[in-house]
């Protein structure tokens, strides 16, 4: 199993860290804010309070031992591409690092991070998609031009078969599966019928998807 070490326990960091830790995953919550650390403690696996830019203490946690480190470093940029650059150099196999703006996120590309997250950007882009698209309940962007959104069944789409809601052929995106109550069908055949409160996992282009999600529920 995956072990994880959070770096900084703002919003971001400490949600991270709960969701990682709820899902059953190992969890190392790291900041230099004793108040932050009490507050993860019972949360997560350990909870230390540390320097991030002190290599020493950072050896001294096992960080190399880590498969995924986040830098979930708040406002302090020099901070967040400092850690970055030492979590690297220490030989961390897999760094996310979270990026303020598009500026900060092409310098933590730069010095190695393997994946940059923009938080603030990626919540108002769902916020959109939520505001505008009624039957949309979350939104993954998988790349610049692909992405994965769990929609409520549009009511036009309820009792019929997959194959007769058309969703490839008139719409372009693909339904990966379907979430019934309790239940999840992988891969549902043509054949499937849709019913009343099913939820989709559908992906596609980006764009086809923002036509899909206004088809009216």
């Amino acid at each position: 199993m995956k072990q994880f070490a959070v770096i900084g326990l703002g919003r971001f960091g400490s949600s991270v860290a709960r969701t990682l830790a709820k899902m059953g995953y190992e969890v190392l919550a790291l900041d230099n804010s004793e108040e932050r650390v009490n507050d993860i403690i019972e949360d997560v696996t350990h909870g230390i309070q540390i320097d991030a830019l002190d290599e020493h203490a950072l050896k001294a946690v096992g960080i190399r031992n880590f498969d995924v480190v986040v830098v979930a470093i708040g406002q302090d940029v020099q901070a967040s591409i400092l850690a970055t650059v030492i979590l690297k150099e220490m030989g961390v196999k897999y760094v996310v690092a979270k990026a303020q703006n598009k500026l900060h996120g092409k310098v933590l590309q730069r010095i190695g991070a393997d994946k940059v997250v923009f938080p603030e950007r990626d919540m108002g882009v769902k916020l959109a998609h939520a505001l505008v698209s009624k039957n949309v309940m979350e939104q993954i962007s998988l790349s610049a031009d692909y992405s994965l959104v769990e929609m409520l069944a549009p009511a036009q789409f309820v009792n019929k078969t997959l194959a007769q809601s058309e969703a490839r052929n008139r719409y372009g995106v693909s339904i990966l599966a379907i979430r019934r109550g309790d239940q999840m069908i992988i891969s549902p055949g043509a054949n499937q019928v849709i019913q009343s409160g099913d939820v989709l996992v559908v992906i596609g282009k980006t764009e086809k998807l923002q036509l899909f999600e206004t088809v009216e529920i």
